[in-house]
């Protein structure tokens, strides 16, 4: 019945748009951060040994990329959590570099870049988890995204059978790109926590 239907529509709608407490942990976005952790041992489970790259794999990379912008979509749409503001860089990094060292362990990558990546964001988490219990929020520079950009597609152009092979220097040249704004993202940040604050 048209009516019902209607009802419905407002019901899941009013759902979707009720914006949550910023301190609840149990949110749409939160849930789809968390199964992007619980997914990603499958698809590094999925990255093959002959370096010729997996479209099986590659498309579970896509599907877990794609879901870092819907869960973004939701937290905007609800309110964003202190939850959320831990979990979604924590899925990132779980994500990209286990998948970066999973392709080191499949003679795919380069170790040596892999580890500048993986230091910086060590360093970086770090100093998030230790301004933010002071009550600092530090947010994703534009730089930082870009960087997260290149490793994802460095990632993807070495799990694509067109590309793993053939064509190296792409793939190659992405990830030396994302080491690139790895470190200028974290002298940024380095910067950023050297100047002084205003007291208001």
């Amino acid at each position: 019945m048209p009516w019902a239907q209607t009802l419905l529509q407002r019901v899941h709608s009013w759902e979707l748009t009720m914006p949550v407490d910023p301190n609840s942990l149990a949110t749409w976005a939160n849930a789809v951060t968390v199964g992007r952790i619980l997914v990603s041992p499958v698809m590094f489970t999925l990255i093959p040994n002959d370096k010729n790259g997996s479209w099986i794999a590659l498309g579970l990379w896509f599907v877990l990329c794609v879901s870092d912008v819907f869960d973004g979509y939701l937290a905007r749409r609800h309110g964003t959590t202190k939850s959320g503001a831990f979990l979604d860089p924590l899925a990132d990094k779980v994500l990209v570099l286990g998948a970066m060292f999973t392709l080191v362990s499949r003679e795919v990558f380069w170790v040596v870049p892999v580890v500048i990546i993986a230091a910086r964001e060590v360093i970086v988490s770090i100093y998030r988890v230790v301004v933010g219990s002071k009550g600092v929020s530090v947010p994703a520079s534009r730089t930082a995204k870009v960087k997260t950009l290149s490793q994802q597609l460095a990632v993807a152009f070495a799990l694509m059978p067109l590309t793993a092979l053939d064509h190296t220097w792409l793939w190659q040249g992405l990830l030396w790109l994302a080491v690139f704004l790895t470190i200028l993202s974290g002298v940024q940040y380095a910067v950023q926590a050297l100047r002084p604050r205003r007291v208001a």
